[in-house]
C-alpha cells in the first residue's frame, strides 16, 4: 500500500517512479479541447523481468498499446489475457484492474496508457 502511495504522489507531480513494480512516467496531460472539466494523460509503464503492479483503479476510460515483450492483464469479473507489442486494450472508469504484470521472467516489457478523465483527477487509486 507505501508503494502504491508513493506511486499515486509521485504520477501527480509528473515525475517518473522506479520501483519493484516497475517503471511509471507520467509523459502528458492535456485539456479536451471542446469537453469541458475533461483531460487526457498519456502514461509509460516499463516492468522489468517479472515485475507487477498492486491492484488499482483509475476511475478513467484507459487505452493501453504495447510497445515491447508481453504483459499479463485482467479487470476483476474478466478474463487475464496476455498481449504482446501492437496489442492493445480497455479498462473503463469503474473497473478494478486486479492483473497487471510481465509476463516474462526474463524480459522487459513497455507500453503506452492514455487516460480520458476528470481534470485533476489521481491517475491511480489504490484498490482492493
Amino acid at each position: 500500500m507505501k508503494t502504491a502511495a508513493l506511486m499515486l504522489s509521485l504520477l501527480l507531480a509528473g515525475g517518473t517512479l522506479v520501483a519493484e513494480e516497475g517503471t511509471v512516467k507520467s509523459l502528458l496531460s492535456k485539456d479536451l479541447t471542446g469537453v469541458p472539466g475533461k483531460e487526457v494523460s498519456m502514461i509509460l509503464v516499463e516492468y522489468a523481468p517479472g515485475a507487477s503492479s498492486p491492484v488499482h483503479r483509475h476511475n478513467a476510460q484507459a487505452l493501453l498499446y504495447v510497445l515491447e515483450g508481453s504483459i499479463v492483464m485482467q479487470v476483476r469479473g474478466g478474463t487475464a489475457v496476455t498481449l504482446t507489442p501492437g496489442q492493445t486494450w480497455y479498462e473503463g472508469p469503474d473497473d478494478i484492474h486486479v492483473v497487471s504484470r510481465n509476463a516474462s521472467n526474463s524480459a522487459p516489457a513497455r507500453y503506452l496508457v492514455f487516460l480520458v478523465k476528470e481534470k485533476g483527477a489521481q491517475i491511480l487509486i489504490p484498490a482492493q
